[in-house]
Order: structure tokens, then C-alpha cells, then sequence
């Protein structure tokens, strides 16, 4: 074994140096349709505004510690209740590894519960926090199953229950009396975080009902409403878990041009609002295509994104690939999506490009 190797395995933690990094495929040259973004630009008037106001950052000084304006911006504009307050995260990914520090505790393992599948960041973030993870197997038809939600509630009192709304990579909604349930089983011991990346699409939320559930928690992004390359997300509960929640939050983790882009977007988000109606709208088109061809399934969507089954995911993934259409393979995530692929709702003429280059794979 080399020095470096010797180094690496003295140093680094075993279930680390197990786990593959996140990979992201390479989308040079390709419809990109495997990562659920909004594919439209803004106008270019409201471009112009934007670069004259990046222009006019100070990049040489450090963010404002309390992010007070774009908070403010989120909280007018985004349905937060009066007298809740946000946390802002370099994504939502960096919200999901705030909570789980937060709850992960010294003295014993905490438990991390969470539907399967479902965002994959809810178990990298637990195992890398040092807590559990408890998988849930959705059923075959990808609805929740609750009864196995609530015992593995009842089992492991876990500290966290990740609840994605939509779910991620099925596109469904969980009933919202299943989430309530799973919010009140948790009274006590858990938090229940219901997680609204696409809530855009699906136009449901939780959010109102925070003053109604003390261990609620909501949290979003505003990555798929249009804004994927600034990298911000948000959550909102009871101020007093959001205090413990900050002490874990790292100082400046917004950059400067991520919050004065963001307020900015927000001052325009009748632009993104519109934006998110019309791929509303294309959603509604391509599941109606897609469902007339033979041999294909499509499941309920409510978000950007459509999950289908077709007879053989790989051979389709590698035609689309061969046609330069880009999409994500989830067939090896779980055993329910076998032969499932998941497919960006994009603008009427990429939709197009896909349906045809779909069609022409599967008739080879």
C-alpha cells in the first residue's frame, strides 16, 4: 500500500471512503432534461437590470451576517406566516446538513426516517452527520405507505422525517392527510420536514400550516423556480427551533451575488410565476403524449419532471443519448423504478425534440 493510500485509510472515515461522490453528468452538447431546471432565461431588459446591479457589488467585503433584505424579499413574497422567520442555505442541500447536525446527537445515534426512494441528500446528509438512516420502501404503485411509515416512527423515534412535496424522482404527491399523520405521530421527540423544491409546479404547501405544528418544519428552494445557478434555499418553523437551526448555519454561506440576484428575481417573480405556469401547461402536453404510446407508463407527476416505465431503461436511456437528449436514468435507484426513467418538462420545442427522439427509440 502506498503512503498516500496508508494516509487516506488512517485518516479518512471508512463509510466516506465507501460511498462514490455525487456525480453529475456531463451535458456539453446535449438537450439537458435530467435535472429538473427551469430552461427559460429572463427577459433581457430585466437581464440588463440585473448585470448593472451585480456590477455594483462590493465584492471585496463579506455578506451582511443577517441577510435581512432578501429574508424580508422571501417572507413578502412567498407565503411565509406572519411572525415566522427564514434560514437562507447554499441550496437546499446545505439546509438538509444544517438539520441533520443539529439533531444528530453526541451521546447516542439519532435515526434519520425518510420515504424510499426519495432525495438522495436525505441519507448522504444523515450518514455523514453520524446518525441513522431509515429507508421506507414506497409502494409498488409509488404512493406512501404509511402504515410502515408509522411503525418505523413508533420503532426508531427518530429525530427527523424527511417528506418530499412532490416526491423526488416520482413526481407524486403524498396524501395530505399521510403527512399529517406522520406530523402528529412525531409530537414530541421528531421534527417533520416537508420539503417543497417543486412546490412552484405542484402548487400545495404546507407552509400556512406551520402556526398549526410546532415541530414542523418547511423548507424550499427557489432553484426550480428558476434561479438553479445562484444556489439558494430557504426553511421556515417555529422560531424557536429556527435559533437552534442558526448556530449550526455557517457565517456568510450566501454570497453576495446569490442574495442580490435573488432579491432582484424577487422583485420580478410574477416573470418566474409565469414561467412556472406555462411548464404547468407543458407538463400537461408531454404526459398526454407520452401516454398514448404502447408500452409506456406514466406515472402522476406534480412537479417539472415526468417518471415513465418502459419495457428496457437502459437501451431507451442510450438511443436518447445518441440523439444528444439528456435525461436520468433512476431504474438501479430502488427496485420500485425498475425500467424508470425521469424526464425535465422543458420549453414546447425541446419537448418536442425529446417526444421524437423517445419515439424513434423506442420503435428501433
Amino acid at each position: 500500500m502506498s503512503p498516500i493510500d496508508l494516509l487516506v485509510n488512517s485518516t479518512i472515515r471508512p463509510d466516506v471512503r465507501a460511498v462514490a461522490s455525487y456525480h453529475v453528468a456531463d451535458a456539453s452538447g446535449f438537450i439537458k432534461l435530467d435535472a429538473m431546471e427551469n430552461p427559460y432565461h429572463l427577459p433581457h431588459h430585466l437581464r440588463e437590470d440585473l448585470a448593472q446591479r451585480l456590477a455594483d457589488v462590493a465584492l471585496n467585503r463579506y455578506p451582511a451576517a443577517a441577510y435581512s433584505t432578501i429574508k424580508q424579499r422571501i417572507i413578502d413574497k412567498l407565503g411565509v406566516p406572519a411572525g415566522y422567520d427564514v434560514i437562507l442555505g447554499n441550496g437546499s442541500d446545505e439546509l438538509i446538513s444544517i438539520l441533520c447536525m443539529a439533531c444528530a446527537m453526541q451521546d447516542r445515534r439519532a435515526t434519520v426516517v425518510a420515504p424510499t426512494p426519495s432525495f438522495v441528500m436525505y441519507q448522504r446528509s444523515a450518514q455523514f452527520a453520524g446518525m441513522d438512516y431509515v429507508g421506507v420502501p414506497l409502494k409498488a404503485d409509488l404512493t406512501l405507505d404509511l402504515p410502515a411509515m408509522l411503525d418505523a416512527i413508533a420503532k426508531h423515534k427518530p429525530a427527523l422525517v424527511f417528506l418530499s412535496y412532490p416526491n423526488n424522482p416520482t413526481g407524486n404527491l403524498f396524501t395530505e392527510e399521510d403527512i399529517v399523520a406522520i406530523i402528529k405521530a412525531l409530537d414530541g421527540f421528531g421534527l417533520a420536514v416537508v420539503d417543497e423544491a417543486y412546490e412552484p409546479f405542484a402548487q400545495q404547501t404546507f407552509m400556512n400550516r406551520l402556526p398549526e405544528f410546532p415541530n414542523l418544519v418547511v423548507m424550499r428552494t427557489v432553484s426550480k423556480l428558476g434561479l438553479a445557478g445562484i444556489r439558494l434555499g430557504y426553511m421556515s418553523a417555529a422560531p424557536q427551533l429556527l435559533a437552534e437551526f442558526d448556530k449550526v448555519r455557517p457565517p456568510y454561506n450566501i454570497n453576495v451575488l446569490t442574495q442580490v440576484a435573488a432579491e432582484f428575481a424577487l422583485d420580478h417573480v410574477e416573470v418566474l410565476n409565469q414561467q412556472a405556469a406555462a411548464l404547468r401547461a407543458a407538463r400537461a402536453d408531454l404526459t398526454a403524449a407520452l401516454a398514448v404510446m404502447p408500452g409506456v407508463e406514466v406515472f402522476p407527476s406534480a412537479a417539472n419532471f415526468i417518471l415513465i416505465r418502459v419495457p428496457d431503461s437502459d437501451a431507451s436511456h442510450a438511443k436518447l443519448l445518441s440523439h444528444k437528449v439528456l435525461i436520468k436514468n433512476v431504474s438501479k435507484m430502488h427496485s420500485v423504478l425498475a425500467n424508470c426513467l425521469r424526464i425535465t418538462v422543458s420549453t414546447p420545442e425541446e419537448n418536442s425534440t425529446f417526444l421524437d427522439a423517445f419515439a424513434a427509440s423506442q420503435a428501433a
